[in-house]
C-alpha cells in the first residue's frame, strides 16, 4: 500500500516528510516586523503589480520559499498560520497539526514520530508564551487549500486571500489560562 503523501500529485504538496523546526529568529521580532507589514493600499497594490508580472512574481516567491525555509522551515503552503502559532510553523509538524499537537508528545516535549526531536507544538506555545500571545493557540486552523501550495503567502496576505484561515475559537470552552511554566505547557 502506498503512503499518503505518494499519493499526492505533481505540483502540489512536497512529499518530503517534514521534520519540527525550531525557528532561527526571535518570535518579538517577528512579530514586529509582522505589524510593520499588515495590509495597506501600498502593499496591496505592490501584490497586484508583482501578480501581473509572472517572472517577478516568481522571483519574489522564490525569495520568500528561500528566506521563510531557513528561518522557519517553511513548506510553503501558501496560507501562513506563523502569525498565530509563536512563529513556529505548524507545517513542520510530520503530521502537519495545524491545530495543536498529537497525542504522542513525550513528556519532555518530544516528538512522536521523531523523539530526537522537540514537538514543533511545544515550541509554538513557548513562543507565543514569551509574546504573552498564548490565546493565539486558541484560534481554530481551518484546512489548507491545497491548491495553494508554493504560492507566496505574502501576496496572499497582502491580497486579503487569508483572511479567513482561522476562527475566534472552535466553541469549546476555553481555558481560564494556557500558560507557559518551566518550558512545559499546562491549563
Amino acid at each position: 500500500m502506498r503512503k499518503p503523501r505518494d499519493l499526492l500529485s505533481a505540483g502540489s504538496a512536497p512529499s518530503a516528510s517534514p521534520r519540527p523546526v525550531t525557528p532561527r529568529v526571535s518570535a518579538r521580532s517577528m512579530y514586529t516586523l509582522h505589524r510593520l507589514l499588515e495590509p495597506a493600499q501600498g502593499y496591496r497594490r505592490f501584490a497586484s503589480w508583482l501578480e501581473a508580472r509572472p517572472r517577478l512574481r516568481a522571483a519574489f516567491t522564490s525569495a520568500e520559499k528561500g528566506v521563510k525555509h531557513q528561518l522557519f522551515g517553511c513548506r510553503m503552503c501558501g496560507q501562513c498560520a506563523l502569525p498565530v502559532t509563536g512563529y513556529a510553523c505548524p507545517m513542520t509538524c510530520p503530521k502537519q497539526l495545524r491545530n495543536g499537537p498529537c497525542g504522542g508528545v513525550g513528556a519532555d516535549g518530544s516528538c512522536e514520530v521523531y523523539p530526537a526531536m522537540r514537538c514543533v507544538w511545544v515550541i509554538a506555545v513557548e513562543r507565543a508564551g514569551g509574546e504573552g500571545r498564548t490565546g493565539d493557540l486558541l484560534l481554530l486552523q481551518r484546512p489548507i487549500d491545497h491548491g495553494r501550495w508554493d504560492q507566496s503567502s505574502w501576496l496572499n496576505y497582502w491580497q486579503g486571500r487569508d483572511e479567513h484561515l482561522w476562527t475566534a475559537n472552535d466553541g469549546l470552552v476555553v481555558p481560564a489560562q494556557l500558560h507557559v511554566a518551566d518550558g512545559q505547557a499546562g491549563t
